[in-house]
């Protein structure tokens, strides 16, 4: 049996006529009761700019700069997350310290030696996130002690990374400068920040 359809009435493009934005908002601009849609980056609209665990720290900082992001995703051949490496990562302390303890040059600290792994991220359910305001993803990352924030789904029985929250995006978005530290999980990151 054929099914009938209709067509729709079609109409001229007027002059003047804009490309529609990512965000929602008209000036990209929230407010904390914003849905916290509105600031996530939603992988399913933009690429993750991802990285080689065997790329160089010098490499992840040109490839950040390039695209204009404070955070790579680093993923495995079958291109499976296995971590994330972030600004914070490759200029701050991690590498010299790395460096200082395998007796290596800066050029022969790579990705894999400094990055965050998979297992030690924090995520967040796409479900929660959809009920979710942007003042409980501010408290959420605040809580975590934490820039970013990863958002996951569970699509055909495996879960994904389906987006992404970013402390300086968000800030950019309320117009204020949001504080959230990163802080120590374990003892021994804990030991390790004081002797630093």
């Amino acid at each position: 049996m054929a099914e009938s359809y209709l067509s729709l009435t079609d109409h001229p493009v007027a002059a003047g006529a804009a490309l529609m934005r990512r965000t929602e908002s008209v000036d990209g601009r929230v407010s904390a009761g914003s849905p916290a849609l509105e600031v996530m980056t939603d992988l399913a609209q933009v690429d993750a700019v991802r990285i080689s665990p065997g790329a160089s720290i010098d490499a992840a900082i040109e490839r950040m700069k390039a695209a204009g992001v404070r955070l790579l995703f680093v993923n495995n051949p079958s291109d499976e997350l296995i971590g994330v490496i972030t600004s914070n990562d490759v200029e701050g302390e991690k590498p010299v310290r790395f460096q200082h303890e395998m007796g290596v040059a800066r050029r022969e600290v790579l990705v894999r030696d400094i990055m965050t792994p998979r297992e030690k991220l924090d995520s967040l359910m796409l479900d929660d996130v959809q009920r979710a305001r942007v003042g409980d993803i501010v408290a959420t990352l605040r809580h975590l002690g934490r820039q970013h924030a990863l958002v996951v789904e569970v699509h055909g029985g495996r879960q994904r990374v389906r987006g992404l929250f970013s402390a300086t995006r968000i800030g950019r978005q309320l117009g204020v400068r949001l504080e959230v530290g990163e802080t120590a999980h374990t003892f021994a990151e804990i030991g390790a920040a004081l002797r630093s």
